[in-house]
C-alpha cells in the first residue's frame, strides 16, 4: 500500500566517534522538504556540494557503506539509513563536521531514539513503491542475495550467517520489517568482528574508533568485555546493515529478501539491479511519485515546437535532481538535414535537451519566479553513442550548485542502459521580460 512521505518534526543533535576513522564528529538532523530524500552536508567542507544518499553516490569501500560527491564523503551511513528505513522516514538533511557518522554504541538504537524524540511528520507527497514481480539474484564470491515476490505489505528480510570453523557457526533469522519489529528486533543489534581481525583492520586504517563498548569482539565464541543483547545478535546486525543499504534504492520495497553471507559489496549489487528495474518502470510512469506533464512544462519553459525537447518529467527530487524523457521520432525536424539517409540526433540537440531539463529544475525554486535560466557555459562534454529515431532519451540532472544568480548541474543522457552523453551545465538567472 502506497503511503505519503515523512520527515521529522524537530531537529536533533548527536556526537560521537567514527568507528573506522576514530574522529569525533558532531551530527545535526533537520527536517527535509518532500522529494529531497536523505542529504548529507559536510559543514567542514563549505565549498563542496551536498551528498545525496542514493546509489549514484555510493563508493566501494570495505566494511562500510560510503557516499561521495566531489571531494566530500561520508562513511558508515548504513546504521542510520536502517533507522530511517525502519521508521519510514524519507526526507532529512544531516549536517556533520567530519567524514564519518558517529558509531555511538555500534547499533541503530541511538539513531532510532533520536528520531523518535524528534517526532515524525507526514508530508503531502506520495512515497514511491517498487513491488518485486520476478526474482532478482546477485552474488559476490560465496555471498548471495535474492529478492522474490511477496504477498504481504511489509518488506521481509531473511539472512543466513555462516562462519564455518569458528565458534559462531551458522545463524538464521527472518523478520517482517515494520516500525515495531525494527525497534524491538533489529535496532539494538551491534556491529561485530573477530579478535583475530582487529590487527589487520587497523593496519588498513579501519576500526580506529572501535572499542569493546561499540563493537562486539568475538574470541572463542565469547564476547570480550560485553554481553549479547540477543543470542543471535550477529545475524540480526547483518540484517540491519542490509536494510540500511536497501534505503539507497530511494523507494519502499515490497518483496522478500534472502541473503546468505552477504556484506556491503553484495548488498550494493542488489541495489544496482533493483535500480535498473526501478528506472525501467519510471520510464513508463509506474514508480515515480512526482513529475510534470507537458502542460506544466510549458508553463515554466519558454520553448515551443520545434525546439521544446522535453516530453515529460518523470521525477523531481526537490530542487536537487530531475529525470525527464525525450521520445525521438523520425518526424523530428533536425533529421531532415542531419544525415537524412542515416538519421542521427545532433549532439547539440542532446545538450539542449539537457539544458531544458536543468532549466526546469532551477525555475521550480520559488525565489526564481519571474526569472529565466540562461545557459552560460557547457563543460566536460562527452558524446558517447549515436541517438536515432525510435530511441527514448532519458535525461538526469543533479544540481551541484544553486545560488541567487547562478546554478550548475551535472547532466547525463541515456538510451536504455547505455550512457550517450554527459556534461556540466552552468546557468545564469536573469529577469524575464
Amino acid at each position: 500500500m502506497r503511503r505519503n512521505q515523512r520527515t521529522i518534526k524537530s531537529s536533533a543533535e548527536l556526537e560521537g566517534v567514527g568507528l573506522h576513522t576514530g574522529a569525533t564528529v558532531h551530527m545535526k538532523l533537520a527536517p527535509g522538504e518532500p522529494d529531497t530524500g536523505l542529504v548529507f552536508v559536510r559543514t567542514d567542507l563549505p565549498d563542496e556540494p551536498p551528498i545525496p544518499a542514493n546509489l549514484a553516490h555510493t563508493e566501494q569501500n570495505p566494511r562500510r557503506t560510503t557516499l561521495r560527491n566531489g571531494k566530500a564523503e561520508v562513511n558508515t551511513v548504513e546504521h542510520f539509513c536502517a533507522a530511517l528505513m525502519g521508521m519510514g522516514i524519507d526526507n532529512l538533511e544531516v549536517s556533520l563536521d567530519g567524514p564519518e557518522l558517529p558509531g555511538l554504541d555500534g547499533s541503530a538504537l541511538p539513531f532510532l531514539e533520536a528520531l523518535q524524540e524528534c517526532g515524525v511528520s507526514e508530508q503531502k507527497a506520495p512515497r514511491a513503491t517498487y513491488e518485486v514481480h520476478e526474482p532478482v539474484t546477485v552474488s559476490a564470491g560465496d555471498a548471495s542475495v535474492t529478492i522474490v515476490p511477496h504477498d504481504g505489505d511489509d518488506l521481509v528480510l531473511a539472512y543466513t550467517l555462516d562462519f564455518p570453523g569458528t565458534s559462531v557457526g551458522s545463524q538464521y533469522y527472518c523478520v517482517d520489517v515494520n516500525e515495531e519489529a525494527f525497534r524491538t528486533h533489529l535496532a539494538p543489534a551491534r556491529t561485530f568482528c573477530f579478535e583475530s581481525e582487529v590487527e589487520e583492520l587497523r593496519k588498513h586504517g579501519l576500526g580506529q574508533g572501535a572499542d569493546f563498548q561499540n563493537t562486539l569482539v568475538i574470541r572463542n565464541g565469547s564476547v570480550l568485555e560485553n554481553e549479547l543483547r540477543f543470542d543471535n545478535e550477529f545475524v540480526r546486525h547483518k540484517i540491519l546493515d542490509l536494510l540500511g543499504d536497501l534505503f539507497l534504492c530511494g523507494v519502499d520495497l515490497k518483496g522478500k529478501v534472502h541473503a546468505t553471507k552477504s556484506g556491503h559489496s553484495a548488498n550494493r549489487l542488489l541495489v544496482q539491479e533493483l535500480a535498473q528495474r526501478i528506472e525501467l518502470q519510471e520510464n513508463v510512469g509506474t514508480v515515480a511519485p512526482t513529475g510534470m506533464e507537458i502542460k506544466e512544462i510549458l508553463n515554466l519553459l519558454p520553448h515551443r515546437y520545434p525546439f521544446l525537447l522535453i516530453d515529460r518529467v518523470l521525477r523531481l527530487d526537490g530542487y536537487r535532481r530531475a529525470v525527464g524523457i525525450k521520445n525521438v521520432t523520425i518526424n523530428e525536424p533536425f533529421f531532415q538535414g542531419h544525415w537524412p539517409d542515416q538519421p542521427v540526433m545532433p549532439g547539440v540537440m542532446i545538450l539542449e535537451a539537457m539544458a531544458q531539463l536543468a532549466g526546469l529544475l532551477l525555475l521550480r525554486r520559488l525565489e526564481n519566479t519571474g526569472k529565466l535560466a540562461v545557459l552560460w557555459s557547457i563543460d566536460k562534454v562527452k558524446l558517447r553513442r549515436p541517438v536515432g529515431p525510435g530511441d527514448q532519451l532519458r535525461i538526469e540532472i543533479e544540481a551541484t550548485k544553486i545560488r541567487s544568480k547562478m546554478g550548475q548541474g551535472a547532466a547525463v543522457a541515456k538510451v536504455g542502459s547505455h550512457k550517450v552523453a554527459e556534461a556540466l551545465l552552468t546557468f545564469t538567472l536573469v529577469d524575464a521580460g
